[in-house]
């Protein structure tokens, strides 16, 4: 897998202080290409019967999504990658 461009920043899965838990990306709630503002939310992991939303790490674009719907994810593993505003010629 290629590594992420130096101007976007990647969504990781947090380490929810669950060790052995089942974490799945359970929906996304941006497309790819939506401009989004930090702090929103942009998915939903599930995690045994709780759910946990994902914020944007930045305000900016969602550049690509790593994960589908439904794929079992460990803590650490990129989701997404986002382009901060004034990056790539975007404002």
């Amino acid at each position: 897998m290629a590594s992420a461009s130096p101007s976007h920043v990647r969504l990781v899965v947090p380490d929810l202080g669950m060790p052995g838990a089942s974490l799945t990306l359970s929906l996304w709630l941006v497309p790819e290409g939506a401009a989004v503002l930090e702090g929103d939310r942009v998915a939903e992991l599930l995690c045994g019967a709780a759910t946990v939303d994902l914020e944007a790490p930045v305000t900016g674009r969602l550049v690509r999504q790593l994960v589908d719907e439904d794929d079992v994810v460990a803590p650490g593993t990129a989701l997404a990658e986002f382009e901060a505003a004034g990056e790539g010629g975007e404002s």
